[in-house]
């Protein structure tokens, strides 16, 4: 078994206006992959990742990076736009809070030409209300209210009123 390919040189931004497909360089799929990756959710992200690879993972991180990131978000249909209204809404299908989270950060501090308001996660959330179920909305809509309230983008919760002496 050999290691994965590490990048080289990689500066994070690829400055591309949304997905465009192949990045048109002479490199890789996992190059072009982790251009897309980075392009999306942020170099910060990336380099966390690509930090935490060990003996187990590796290949998985391989694996997303080049079909995952170089496949699908490589293709030139669609858009990063599109595809983050599509992603958010499958992480809600399917009950993956981790992700939903990590992709709403990124969709707010994505690139201008790609990023998501908090009113257009708020439409995802209120459409996974009536598609996934109110649970997984009351849920999402939690975890989207306080990457709002860490971003500042809403005012901090109000305190908790002390319970009524006896």
């Amino acid at each position: 078994m050999t290691a994965p390919e590490t990048p080289t040189g990689s500066t994070g931004s690829t400055g591309s206006t949304g997905s465009t497909g192949s990045t048109g360089s002479t490199g890789s799929d996992y190059e072009d992959g982790l251009l897309n990756r980075r392009r999306v959710l942020g170099d910060a992200w990336v380099d966390n990742s690509l930090a935490n690879r060990n003996g187990f993972n590796a290949e998985f991180q391989e694996l997303i990076t080049r079909h995952a990131w170089n496949d699908i978000w490589g293709r030139p249909a669609l858009g990063d736009k599109t595809r983050r209204y599509m992603v958010l809404s499958m992480m809600l299908g399917i009950h993956a809070y981790e992700e939903f989270a990590m992709h709403v950060r990124a969709a707010l501090d994505g690139p201008p030409e790609s990023r998501l308001s908090p009113e257009d996660i708020k439409e995802v959330i209120m459409m996974a209300a009536i598609y996934c179920g109110v649970p997984v909305a009351n849920h999402a809509f939690g975890i989207a209210t306080n990457i709002l309230r860490e971003k500042g983008l809403l005012p901090a919760a109000p305190a908790a009123a002390a319970p009524a002496a006896r």
